[in-house]
């Protein structure tokens, strides 16, 4: 062995008849010292958040076994998800990987994942299990090994090809006697393989009473660009949290622009009533942006009330929140509503009591709060403003509503405003 052997890394090969294990499985499954230190560690350790990886596999496994089985792949390599996010879509790593299988942004975008300010595709199950599958394809076709491949999948192509290369064999085990490979290269495959055994017989392993998930279930539908996701928790009357729950790859309160039939999951079963509530409630609402120069003197609150639309969605497309520093001379997107027009409200009033110039009240309306609304969605559906909203139940604009209970809506009719009656804007940035 070279002056690069790596004396802390190790492993005996054990007596055949525990280098096969009971359960069938379709990818290699060889059992030795370092296979079985894993084992130790996810009983002891790591028991409880492996405990909860367990839990969580149900959901995911099934179709993800589907996606695989349908990319000619083995179906065992789900357990790679498992131990690389513990089938978690949210998990984001130092490195930057995201997702329940750890792609990072450039390795995702060679595969077909989209990831920007408004979506993160390498947190979408299915896609990302799509365009795994997929890499692994080309990793088997490159090395002709699971192992080597899924070694390919931790550290890239490339190191395992120079590792070859400088130690002249194709034999993972091999290859993990000399430093060159990093740790967790060299821990990968043992843990994949600890992982897939106590998946596949978990009582065997210690592990009673695991509360396994319900498998995800949904169904497809398009809707138009920049649409609320509140709009369509209230078409298929479920919470909002159900359906950011089903699409993870969605970073902000609704669909991405410039994807007019966008495809978004809703609760399996529920794809009719989605249909029948959801052009009642949507009735053109959809957005156009426009880009506002901040002046002396802007601040969050004037900036919403000229242009006739709410804080929260201002904040949430340019990253920002309520204290964050205005700067003149930096620009942020407003998203308007397409019936709005372009045109801001030169009548915007300095303060944020005040009513707008042009406004007459001409009666009061009464709205029952459903499940899952908050003040910003029922300004949005009914047209008024959050703050005045606000201002007219005596609520605090992020206060938790009750369904049944009762808001108080004052209705206006705008009037021509006056020529020249922009006010001069004050406060601080």
């Amino acid at each position: 062995m070279s002056d690069e052997a790596n004396d802390d890394f190790s492993f005996e090969v054990l007596p055949k008849d525990r280098l096969k294990p009971k359960q069938e499985f379709d990818i290699p499954i060889v059992i030795n010292t370092k296979v079985e230190q894993f084992i130790q560690y996810f009983q002891t350790t790591a028991k409880k958040p492996f405990s909860n990886w367990l839990a969580r596999s149900e959901r995911y496994i099934p179709f993800m076994r589907n996606l695989l089985k349908e990319g000619g792949l083995p179906e065992d390599l789900v357990y790679l998800a498992l131990i690389e996010s513990g089938f978690n879509p949210y998990a984001y790593s130092r490195a930057k990987a995201s997702g329940p299988w750890q792609f990072i942004y450039l390795t995702g975008k060679r595969y077909g994942l989209m990831s920007n300010w408004w979506i993160d595709e390498r947190r979408d199950p299915e896609k990302s299990t799509i365009a795994a599958a997929k890499y692994l394809k080309d990793l088997y076709d490159m090395f002709e090994c699971w192992y080597l491949a899924a070694a390919g999948y931790n550290a890239g192509e490339r190191k395992i090809v120079t590792a070859m290369k400088r130690y002249r064999t194709e034999d993972f085990w091999e290859l993990t006697k000399y430093r060159y490979l990093k740790r967790e290269t060299k821990d990968y495959v043992p843990q994949m393989i600890a992982a897939a055994l106590i998946a596949k017989d978990p009582e065997k392993y210690g592990f009673f009473g695991i509360e396994y998930q319900e498998p995800l279930r949904y169904e497809k539908v398009k809707v138009p660009e920049v649409t609320d996701l509140r709009l369509i928790a209230q078409a298929c009357e479920v919470t909002l949290d159900e359906i950011k729950e089903l699409n993870p790859e969605l970073s902000r309160w609704c669909t991405p622009p410039n994807f007019p039939d966008y495809e978004i999951n809703i609760p399996f079963g529920k794809k009719e009533l989605f249909s029948k509530n959801f052009g009642n409630l949507y009735s053109g609402e959809r957005f156009q942006f426009k880009t506002h120069l901040v002046k002396k003197g802007d601040t969050f609150s004037n900036i919403a009330r000229l242009y006739r639309v709410d804080l929260e969605p201002i904040l949430e497309m340019n990253r920002l929140n309520k204290r964050s520093r205005l700067t003149i001379g930096m620009n942020l997107i407003i998203p308007l509503p397409k019936d709005q027009g372009m045109k801001p409200d030169r009548t915007a009033k300095k303060k944020s009591g005040g009513t707008d110039h042009g406004s007459k009240p001409v009666g009061t309306m009464t709205y029952t709060i459903k499940k899952g609304d908050t003040l910003w969605s029922i300004a949005n559906e009914t047209g008024v403003n959050l703050g005045a909203l606000s201002r007219w139940n005596n609520l605090h604009p992020e206060k938790k509503l009750m369904p049944g209970d009762k808001l108080k809506i004052e209705m206006t009719k705008i009037s021509d405003p006056p020529d020249g009656s922009r006010e001069k804007k004050g406060g601080k940035k």
